[in-house]
């Protein structure tokens, strides 16, 4: 018997590891959409890396928000939205969607117009065609490619936010400093700095990420034939685990990234005193004379990636929501002759939001008013989460563990501060 090599046993663990990564993984890396870009880009040019600690203050609050919303999936069998018109007044679920439909389409086209404006900067050429290209590529892998290829597109997709890894390992990074800025929170009384924390809190913790999540894991257990894990509780143990540990590792990836954008800006931009940057790909050109062609076009490369991967998220959630509310069929395994409302809401809302950046959209505009509506949507929206997975009729025996309701109970009371302060400040 040959003994057994270490370094393949080493790769064969890894890709197993990375097989079971999926929705949390993958809802991660789309909060790092092109208007997170920005958010992020904004915050390392104005505050250098005196902000990069406001990643891992919101790496918990992120963590067990995102894990109540794919445990409420994974237990029920249905999604967020399914499990309002269930157990609470239409009135709500119907109000939670129309905001979530309005920020999700504008999200897009913010987005939309942010790819378009980086192809341009690589290569030339207008702009709004490669948002409509973009757009409709977009749609087409969503309603065309089978489930279990897509996921797979998707995942891989993630790996387009190593972009910005390469970026800081591509420029000089004071590393004292920037992990002191990372790693030691500095906080600053004045209304530009509570409006920098407000901005990160309402970037990373969205509420298109619960709808998609808590969506994503009803796709799983159909496409490996598992029950609801409220059908037998006390073999659960096992899926919550995957759960938790996808959903840890997709949120730190998540946010790890956004520290890496922070410090790559902090680095370049606010180092040659360039502090205001509106877009991301207005932060791709910055970066182009101050730290050379190659951080400027894997920057412009990255912002590409992550809208191809953030795009589809945000209509698939919205197509999970409004399918959900009105009892359609739903679910990217089903094919387009069973779910046509589900693929048409994902096609209105991927086109409405192209049709926005023909329309003259400012995308400063456009991410402000995606954040106004998500502020009023996120902090509701957690406590109905958490009013759903407290609930023993809902969620059986498998309602939070106590750690979990602590976390969300601190969660929302954070999102509900943060959206006040986005009207107040």
């Amino acid at each position: 018997m040959e003994p057994s090599n270490p370094a393949s046993a080493m790769s064969r663990a890894r890709f197993r590891f990375f097989g079971r990564l999926g929705p949390g993984l993958i809802t991660g890396a789309a909060d790092d959409d092109p208007g997170g870009i920005a958010t992020y880009s904004q915050v390392g040019a104005q505050f250098g890396y005196s902000l990069a600690w406001t990643m891992l203050f919101s790496y918990p609050l992120m963590a067990v928000t995102q894990g109540i919303s794919a445990g409420i999936g994974a237990v029920t069998g249905q999604g967020i939205a399914r499990n309002l018109r269930r157990h609470y007044s239409p009135w709500l679920l119907r109000f939670a969607v129309l905001l979530l439909l309005v920020a999700n389409v504008i999200n897009i086209g913010a987005d939309l117009g942010a790819m378009g404006a980086s192809l341009e900067l690589l290569i030339g050429g207008p702009h709004h065609v490669y948002a409509f290209f973009f757009a409709l590529l977009c749609i087409l892998l969503e309603v065309f490619v089978s489930y279990r290829r897509y996921v797979t597109v998707l995942k891989w997709l993630t790996v387009s936010l190593l972009a910005y890894v390469a970026v800081v390992l591509s420029v000089h990074v004071p590393w004292a400093t920037a992990l002191y800025g990372a790693l030691v929170p500095q906080i600053v009384f004045d209304g530009d700095h509570a409006m920098a924390l407000v901005a990160v809190l309402g970037t990373t913790i969205s509420p298109y990420l619960f709808f998609w999540q808590a969506g994503e894991e009803v796709e799983e257990q159909r496409r490996e034939h598992w029950q609801r894990l409220g059908a037998h509780p006390l073999t659960a143990g096992h899926q919550l685990a995957r759960i938790e540990s996808d959903t840890l590792f997709g949120m730190g990836y998540s946010n790890l990234v956004a520290v890496f954008i922070i410090i790559a800006t902090a680095a370049t931009l606010h180092a040659n005193g360039i502090t205001q940057i509106q877009t991301s790909s207005q932060a791709a050109e910055a970066l182009r004379p101050v730290a050379g062609e190659f951080a400027f076009a894997v920057f412009a490369g990255g912002i590409i990636g992550t809208g191809m991967l953030a795009v589809p998220v945000l209509a698939g959630s919205a197509a999970y929501a409004v399918a959900e509310m009105f009892e359609w069929p739903e679910g990217l395994d089903r094919r387009l002759q069973d779910a046509r409302g589900f693929y048409g809401t994902i096609a209105l809302a991927t086109l409405g939001g192209a049709i926005l950046t023909f329309v003259g959209l400012d995308p400063i505009r456009a991410l402000y008013w995606s954040a106004v509506v998500n502020g009023i949507l996120a902090a509701p929206l957690m406590a109905i989460m958490m009013m759903i997975a407290m609930n023993p009729r809902i969620m059986g025996r498998l309602t939070l563990p106590r750690w979990m309701v602590v976390g969300g109970v601190l969660a929302t009371a954070v999102m509900a501060a943060a959206s006040i302060g986005f009207f107040v400040l």
